[in-house]
């Protein structure tokens, strides 16, 4: 089916797979042997908050009819657009007291200090500026940072982080807990678009899973797949659309370009899906693709807009 649903994990099964992944990595390239520890710092404190929402009883409570967000995905708008959440922020504080620290630590310099600083000190409004990381709004964030004179890329890395395993949480709740029988159902496998069902997100890279595309969400993990194949930021289908193999020793390696609005996209091999949080790691593993790309010229566009109903 086009939405996929996947096998809960627990917390001991991410972090073993996670440390075969870092050390496979780490042999073909000891290169990235820093890269590698910092993220094994981020990322374990992300599956350690993923664990508090493990099991119904910890999971959010929502107030959205399935009717209403079947009607929402029919219109092409994410199940969470504009919808009032409630972050968690004393469940999510100490998670993103810890990586804005683990960033310090691992090099971040003096914009990373900044961060630091403005959260330790309270100069800094937590709860909106997670509420502005789970609603996806990052030309607010940027304002925001701008003007408060902190770095927007670090400042958005540390709030994704942080709030990204509450948005998964809404994801098993609003998503994966519906019948397959239902319409909400049938809406999630009729989606149509390049961006995340449950949050608008754009996906962090495509599954190649012995043919079968799998697009994955940069922030909540969602899975999809597309009938169609083309450009999947602007829909371009024709001769702009093209698909580029930088290694053919590796032919299931690949960035999908487009030429209309310079967008690109990795396609890598997988054996299976990776867990939530886990697909940061592949996305670290397939660098060299994202180097490829900007060297032609590409770059991942901005997270999409929308309407709020």
């Amino acid at each position: 089916m086009p939405y996929a649903q996947f096998a809960p994990a627990g917390r001991s099964a991410r972090l073993d797979l996670a440390e075969r992944r870092w050390a496979a990595m780490l042999a073909t390239r000891p290169d990235l042997g820093p890269a590698v520890a910092l993220q094994r710092a981020l990322i374990g404190l992300v599956i350690d908050l993923t664990a508090t929402f493990e099991g119904t009883a910890r999971l959010p409570k929502l107030t959205l009819p399935p009717r209403y967000v079947t009607t929402k995905l029919a219109s092409g708008i994410p199940g969470l657009t504009g919808e009032p959440i409630q972050v968690p922020v004393e469940t999510l504080r100490p998670t993103l007291v810890g990586l804005v620290r683990a960033l310090a630590e691992g090099g971040g310099g003096e914009a990373t200090l900044a961060i630091r600083s403005a959260i330790d000190e309270g100069r800094v409004d937590v709860a909106a500026l997670l509420t502005l990381a789970l609603r996806r709004e990052q030309g607010t964030l940027r304002a925001f940072a701008t003007k408060a004179g902190l770095g927007h890329d670090l400042l958005w890395l540390v709030l994704d982080l942080a709030v990204g395993p509450f948005a998964h949480a809404l994801l098993q709740i609003l998503f994966d807990q519906a019948p397959n029988d239902s319409p909400l159902r049938a809406a999630l496998d009729r989606w149509s678009h390049g961006y995340c069902p449950l949050c608008g997100s754009w996906p962090v890279l495509v599954e190649d899973l012995a043919g079968i595309r799998r697009l994955r969400c940069s922030f909540c993990a969602a899975g999809w797949s597309l009938t169609s194949k083309g450009c999947l930021y602007c829909g371009e289908t024709g001769d702009r659309f093209s698909v580029v193999m930088p290694d053919p020793q590796q032919p299931r390696r690949t960035i999908e370009t487009c030429d209309a609005c310079r967008g690109y996209t990795k396609v890598v091999e997988a054996e299976s899906s990776l867990p939530f949080p886990l697909l940061a790691l592949a996305d670290l593993e397939s660098m060299d693709l994202d180097i490829a790309a900007m060297q032609r010229g590409f770059a991942r566009p901005a997270i999409r807009q929308f309407t709020r109903r």
